[in-house]
């Protein structure tokens, strides 16, 4: 396989230009468009905190074969690995730690998403012990609220650093070589609690008051418009100044009802989505072990 490493400089992002046009007629959000990029301008920039990986003392390095793939996967894995090393968040890697990769179906929009297999790692690793909300007090707020939107952001995890010193231990093994992850990636046992804590810390201020936040889904609920108006400008105010983007085309605003983490939301109050009960009730018994990581992840 012919690797190019590009440089990985901090680009402006780029709105795609039909999603643009639709910025452009949202209240508060036309403000904001550079929050809502087509892709991640790059690497995530210099931020207070990185993802640490801390490992049980006595740990010795662990490298696992890589698993075996489909034809088709193995071209879709040289297509994903491409287009990663030219955001700047894998690189090849000599490290003597090594998990394999693999794909799971992506839930949204379908098609695959590389992650990999970091159960011999994660058993190593001291456990971040940062609490993650239990999702029905989450909602114990919302009383009184008429008005919502909420974000989801774009590949969150792609937006946190990995600390320098760590990341030969996100090697990952393919059947085209060795690579590292700069960025923090999907698997690694750590990453929800790390990323619960930096999105309580950006919006520590509006927490319980305005927003709700589930590691990388925002929910702004307001009693009126004329409230939401100006909720909405701060918590878009707060993702451009951290320089955390939002996949537009997951997001949704101003609106009376929204379905938000399983549940449907509006002034008569909070239900289970009956969508998501179907989903789980219609689930077909994988066939392989594999396949288990699709219906947890």
């Amino acid at each position: 396989m012919h690797i190019h490493l590009p440089s990985h400089r901090h680009s402006p992002p780029t709105v795609n230009a039909t999603e643009a046009q639709l910025i452009k007629k949202i209240p508060v959000v036309s403000d904001f468009p550079d929050v809502f990029p087509e892709e991640l301008p790059g690497l995530p920039p210099d931020r207070n905190v990185e993802f640490a990986i801390e490992l049980v003392p006595g740990t010795a390095p662990v490298s696992k074969r890589p698993y075996r793939m489909a034809p088709d996967e193995l071209k879709e894995l040289k297509t994903q690995l491409q287009e990663q090393l030219d955001k700047g968040f894998i690189r090849p890697s000599s490290s003597p730690w090594g998990c394999p990769a693999l794909f799971v179906e992506k839930k949204d929009q379908g098609g695959k998403r590389l992650c990999v297999d970091y159960r011999p790692l994660n058993a190593v690793t001291v456990k971040n012990k940062y609490p993650l909300p239990h999702i029905d007090i989450l909602f114990d707020q919302l009383g009184g609220a008429t008005v919502f939107s909420k974000i989801d952001l774009r590949s969150g995890y792609h937006q946190i650093k990995v600390r320098e010193e760590d990341i030969p231990k996100t090697a990952f093994s393919t059947r085209y070589g060795l690579y590292e992850y700069l960025v923090m990636s999907f698997g690694l046992t750590n990453a929800p609690a790390f990323f619960m804590y930096l999105m309580n810390s950006v919006f520590m201020n509006e927490l319980d008051k305005f927003v709700v936040v589930f590691i990388d889904d925002i929910l702004v609920y307001s009693k009126n418009e004329k409230e939401h108006e100006e909720h909405l400008r701060i918590v878009l105010s707060r993702l451009r100044e951290h320089k955390l983007y939002a996949k537009f085309s997951k997001c949704a605003f101003w609106l009376k009802e929204v379905a938000f983490l399983g549940h449907i939301l509006s002034a008569k109050g909070v239900v289970v989505d009956p969508g998501k009960v179907e989903d789980v009730l219609n689930w077909k018994q994988p066939q392989a072990v594999t396949r288990y990581g699709v219906f947890l992840v």
